[in-house]
């Protein structure tokens, strides 16, 4: 008899501890005074779910002062430093008053504006590589590569040889990857390239018991540059689905080569991302080499945003680029789990009757976030926003247009994650070729789509429904 009094006196006490924990645990999400709705969204997980919402919040959702991790006055530092290196190179000033974006992203996020650049872009990852690799071949002072996934597999073996072969010619070699994007990949991969002589590092290493304070914050940039006068920025990856695609079909995405004075921005944010994990102030001018001749009639500005400082650069950008639209706003994105402004705002720029244009893939490769992106379109074709799912494969790209005037590709989605925890970098354009390119790409994709309706949509199961309602609860921690 003692025995069972005593098994249920320690049961009770488990619980109460465990009872305890969650409530402690809600409350210190309230009094975090994070963004309302991402609050309701811990709160909700924690009430019906706790032992995986206690799981869930030690693992993603701790918000430790960001700066802890990463130094905003370090960011800051070297931000500066190789500005001041090529700042007294001609940085566009006459024109740019009218573009009041370009402006806004020099004030809050200090990317210089640059006319002069030559711009290709690629829509299938075997074009891209291809121009990558004879890139690569060309090489000879240095090359940077920072991607979120640098994948073991034969795309992945074939860059990383390339790599090799120039580090043997005495090419300086430095490659960044993210820990979490790169889970998978035995290290040996990587130490292989150290073997050669090619500096690797990790962004913001995931081991216990460190796990829990960066988990969250991830780099999910993808640049090159390659001798400071040419680099790649986009959504694509170093992996061999981005060449060979899915099962079930194309891999489709979007990257673009620049040649010019906006590669100095380029190496900003890998340099500024290597100071992170290598605490190394790379500020020589030799990685911003004078460039006096045009290579193109682009006018281009790279733009990082990430989760330390203030603002939210680039989903404020979006925001602003919205209300200012006068005709069109066409978007690409794998992913559609928009912020409440970003929600408004697109909802707004459609009742006012501008042609706003929403392409996503029919089929995603993650069904979770997939499931919640669907439960916002009901809301945005009531407003007049007009959906497209793309049917031949999977949609990656992350591309704007507006206006035949505006235009951006880059590594960022429509989504929570993107616009408030990850390292992110667009190229922003404010030219009319650059952009009825773009344009173009946008609408040769749209013969590939199901335009939807709301008969149609409102015609999916009840089943259907109800999952979409209840994933979309958790979209703000996705």
């Amino acid at each position: 008899m003692d025995a069972m009094l005593w098994s249920t006196v320690f049961s009770t006490l488990i619980y109460v501890i465990y009872l305890a924990v969650v409530i402690t645990t809600i409350f210190i999400v309230i009094l975090d005074n994070r963004n309302p709705v991402k609050t309701m969204a811990w709160i909700l997980i924690l009430f019906f779910l706790p032992v995986v919402g206690l799981l869930f919040y030690i693992f993603f959702g701790k918000s430790r002062r960001k700066e802890r991790l990463i130094s905003r006055k370090g960011y800051a530092r070297l931000t500066k430093r190789p500005m001041e290196a090529y700042q007294s190179q001609a940085a566009l000033k006459e024109g740019i008053e009218g573009k009041r974006l370009a402006i806004f992203f020099n004030k809050v996020n200090g990317a210089l504006t640059f006319g002069g650049n030559g711009v290709e872009f690629y829509t299938n990852g075997y074009a891209m590589l291809q121009s990558l690799l004879r890139e690569i071949a060309h090489a000879r002072h240095f090359i940077h590569l920072e991607y979120y996934i640098f994948e073991d597999d034969p795309v992945g073996r074939l860059l990383r040889d390339a790599l090799i072969d120039k580090a043997h010619e005495g090419v300086k070699i430095r490659v960044l990857y993210d820990d979490v994007g790169c889970w998978k990949v035995d290290h040996a991969f990587y130490e292989q390239m150290l073997c050669e002589g090619i500096e690797v590092q990790s962004f913001l290493k995931v081991r216990f018991p460190q796990f829990t304070s960066k988990i969250n914050y991830r780099n999910h940039r993808k640049l090159t540059i390659i001798d400071g006068n040419v680099g790649f920025i986009g959504g694509m990856n170093i992996a061999e689905r981005y060449v060979k695609g899915v099962s079930w079909g194309i891999w489709r995405d979007t990257q673009v080569k620049i040649s010019g004075k906006a590669v100095y921005g380029l190496q900003t944010a890998f340099l500024t991302d290597w100071y992170a994990v290598d605490r190394s102030l790379i500020t020589s001018a030799e990685y911003f080499p004078k460039i006096t001749e045009a290579k193109g009639e682009a006018i281009a500005q790279i733009v990082m945003s990430d989760p330390i400082g203030e603002w939210r650069d680039i989903m404020q950008g979006i925001m602003m680029a919205l209300c200012r639209a006068q005709r069109y706003f066409y978007i690409q994105s794998p992913y559609f789990l928009p912020t409440e402004q970003v929600k408004t705002a697109l909802q707004t720029a459609a009742l006012a009757g501008i042609d706003v244009r929403l392409m996503l893939p029919k089929r995603a490769d993650t069904w979770l976030i997939h499931k919640a992106s669907l439960s916002y379109l009901d809301e945005m074709m009531q407003a007049g926003v007009k959906i497209y799912l793309y049917r031949k494969g999977f949609l990656h790209a992350k591309m704007m247009v507006s206006d035949d005037e505006l235009s951006t590709v880059g590594s960022t989605n429509m989504d929570f994650r993107s616009f408030e925890h990850n390292f992110e970098a667009n190229a922003f354009f404010y030219d009319k070729n650059t952009a009825l390119t773009l344009k173009n790409i946008f609408l040769e994709d749209q013969k590939s789509c199901l335009l939807l309706s709301p008969k149609i949509w409102n015609k999916r199961s009840w089943k259907n429904k109800v999952i979409e309602s209840v994933v979309r609860l958790l979209a703000p921690l996705l």
